[in-house]
């Protein structure tokens, strides 16, 4: 059932993100019509503790839409818009830092990346052993 309303909030805030300047636009006039040829790019990050997200027992989740402009309750958007543009939106693409440090307490943590990339359906998952291996994955992506 937790699985059910995580996928269901997941879905809801992706609908809402990437749907909601479009409803209003068909309503606008031509000379008010938004004059972006940018494909959308609106995500819905979120944490987890545990090992895989079907499971894991939900912490916190953001969201984040890098076109045209990076907004969203991502506290830094402008920063974690940068960077997947940098990975191509691939966000296994994101590397770890090898001057970052990291204990090998093992504290699972999960990440989930779902939307749209440029247009692009998006679902991406990752475990991490614990969170500083996850903050030294990606500057500012996953932190949050």
């Amino acid at each position: 059932m937790r699985n059910t309303a995580r996928w269901a909030a997941t879905w809801g805030l992706t609908a809402t993100t990437v749907c909601g300047p479009l409803a209003g636009a068909s309503l606008a006039s031509p000379a008010t019509a938004p004059a972006s040829l940018y494909a959308p790019s609106a995500l819905v990050l979120s944490v987890e503790h545990g090992e895989s997200a079907a499971t894991a027992a939900p912490l916190r989740a953001v969201t984040l839409t890098c076109a045209p402009t990076a907004s969203g309750t991502h506290p830094a958007a402008d920063a974690a818009c940068a960077e997947l543009r940098a990975a191509h939106g691939d966000p296994g693409a994101l590397a770890a830092e090898d001057t970052v440090v990291c204990t090998r307490e093992y504290a699972p943590v999960v990440v989930t990346v779902d939307g749209v990339w440029q247009g692009r359906r998006l679902s991406y998952e990752r475990t991490f052993a614990n969170e500083c291996v996850k903050n030294a994955g990606s500057a500012s992506v996953f932190t949050f």
